[in-house]
Order: C-alpha cells, then sequence, then structure tokens
C-alpha cells in the first residue's frame, strides 16, 4: 500500500513495524532502532546478511549524542556542512544501539536525511529509524515508491510517498580510524567535495567479509538482466550483437540501432546522470533483455559513484 500520510506510517512504526520511506537518495526500509521485532524485520524483508550494517537516520544534530560517542572535531566539521544531507558518518556508538543494527559492530553509520517528509516523520518519533534501501538485497535500489512495489510485490510494506529521489543514489559513507577520515562507499556527496572541508581522504571500499558500512560488498546494486561496462559502446554492441540489447549512456548518443536505450544527461551533466541512474536501470530492467551495456562514465566526481555502483552491478 503507498500513502501520503505520515500519520499512518506513524501508526505502523509505534507498534514495532516496518515503512518504506523517502529521503534525498532513495527509498529506505524503516523501522525503530530500539525495537528488535523491527529490524529482524527489515533483515528478513530484504534478506540482508545479519553482519552488515544499518544506517541509523536521525532529526537533528541535537541528536548525535543519543546514538554516538567519542565524536572527533572532523565529524562535527562535516556534519555542519552536509547535514542534513547524504553524508554517513561511522562512528563509536552509544552503548543503547543494539549489535543487531550495527552488524555486530561498537560503531553505528548515521546521518540526518534531506528529505522534507522523512524529516516531518522523524520529528514526530520518540526513536531514530534505521533506514536500508527499500528493495531485496543486493538488487536495484528504488528512488520511487513504484520501485518499492515493484521489489516486493505481494510482500510489500507499507510505503510513504514523497516522490522522486533527488539525488538518485546512496548516501557517501566516511568512518574514522586513528583519528583519520576514511571514505568507505561513494556516493551522491562526490569526494572531492568532502575533500575539500577536510583535505585528502584515503578509501577503502570494498570489504566482503567484515564490512564496516554498508554497500562495501562486491556484488550490490544489480539488475537482474546481466550488466555489462563498457569503455567502448561501439566494440561492445558488435561483442553481444547476437542478443537483445540495451543502452545506458551518458550522453545522448546517435547513430545506435538499439531499441532500448537510455541516455542519463543529454547535456553531460553527471549530478543529473547519477539523479537518473536508478530509474533508467530500472526500465531497462523491465524491457527483457538479455544484456544491458552500461557506458563507463568520466572517472571524476559523481562519474566515479556511478562506475562504483555499475561495477558492483556486473559482478
Amino acid at each position: 500500500m503507498i500513502t501520503p500520510h505520515i500519520h499512518k506510517a506513524i501508526q505502523v512504526l509505534n507498534s514495532q513495524g516496518i515503512v518504506a520511506i523517502p529521503t534525498e537518495t532513495v527509498y529506505g526500509l524503516a523501522g525503530n532502532i530500539y525495537s528488535k521485532t523491527a529490524i529482524k524485520n527489515i533483515f528478513e524483508t530484504k534478506q540482508r546478511p545479519f553482519y552488515n550494517p544499518l544506517i541509523v537516520h536521525i532529526s537533528s544534530l541535537q541528536k548525535l549524542d543519543e546514538v554516538a560517542v567519542n565524536i572527533p572535531e572532523v565529524a562535527y566539521k562535516l556534519a555542519n556542512v552536509f547535514w542534513p544531507g547524504p553524508l554517513t558518518l561511522v562512528l563509536d556508538k552509544n552503548k543503547n544501539i543494539p549489535l543487531l543494527v550495527t552488524g555486530g559492530k561498537n560503531t553505528v553509520a548515521v546521518r540526518i536525511p534531506n528529505h522534507p517528509i522523512a524529516l516531518a516523520l522523524l520529528n514526530q518519533l520518540d526513536y531514530p529509524l534505521a533506514a536500508p534501501s527499500a528493495n531485496l538485497f543486493g538488487q536495484l535500489s528504488p528512488t520511487s515508491a513504484a520501485h518499492v512495489l515493484a521489489s516486493f510485490k505481494t510482500h510489500c510494506p507499507l510505503v510513504l510517498d514523497g516522490g522522486i529521489c533527488q539525488s538518485g543514489v546512496e548516501s557517501t559513507i566516511v568512518g574514522f580510524e586513528s583519528g583519520k577520515a576514511i571514505i568507505y562507499r561513494l556516493g551522491a556527496i562526490a569526494q572531492e567535495a568532502i575533500e575539500a572541508v577536510i583535505g585528502i581522504l584515503e578509501t577503502k571500499t570494498l570489504d566482503n567479509a567484515a564490512p564496516q558500512a554498508p554497500g562495501m560488498l562486491s556484488k550490490h546494486y544489480a539488475p537482474r538482466t546481466k550488466l555489462i561496462l563498457s569503455n567502448n559502446i561501439s566494440d561492445s554492441i558488435g561483442k553481444y550483437s547476437d542478443l537483445k540489447i540495451g543502452l545506458l549512456l551518458f550522453k545522448n548518443y546517435k547513430g545506435y540501432s538499439i531499441a532500448h536505450q537510455e541516455v542519463l544527461s543529454a547535456n553531460g551533466n553527471l549530478t543529473q546522470a547519477a539523479s537518473n541512474l536508478y530509474a533508467a536501470l530500472h526500465r531497462l530492467d523491465n524491457c527483457g533483455l538479455d544484456v544491458i551495456i552500461a557506458e563507463r562514465m568520466p572517472n571524476d566526481g559523481l562519474g566515479c559513484t556511478i562506475n562504483d555502483r555499475l561495477e558492483r552491478g556486473t559482478k
């Protein structure tokens, strides 16, 4: 069921249920972080492994002390610049945060979403929300209420409709090791933007054994259709010419006699391309194709984020 009414979502959440909620990044499958019933339901509904931590969503910076301790000054510096927004910080967890939420780790991933409905909801609750993407584990993330329904089909939870997600890709995740800031996941805030605030960052974005944050597994964000990431679209079309092909292109190229094509940004804007990424992949995934050939993006700014998602989707 899809609803625009926050009070219906509050009723479900207060009853230890789960609700798909809109954020500026992607729709999240949300539940009370202090309800074991709700958190287990999130993992089971998504078919997500319990060792993979969830992101905790809070309503304001003043709430950060309720979920995290030993917060470094550099974390506050980032929060003051990028919150509310698509930046997640991995911090030492408050002892009250259940290990079920953090994948058994003593750190917690936390952010303030920059979406009016998500913030209005959080401001009317007495607890933060854990909210990983509202889809089956490893599949394409949802950027609309319709995507959530399509992912869960007959077992879909209540969906709080907030329109199309503006950023269209997940949050950037930054953690801290020995006082040093590290990127655990590329996301909707480009690495260069974060480095402009705190200096050069190390990246650790892959960990299949014990991920420090969501989105670090090598296989993730994948369509059902076979996905190929290509440096040369023409060559790739020739290689798969006997198959039913769909194209995911950065700009509006001409000359490809392929029926199913998606262009992420006709004017070559990487922010627009990131915003359109999952919606375009969802459409291609519903075309009955044999293969989707995706053009590799320029390897800077949000192009790095898009390439990261496409690379994980091909594995």
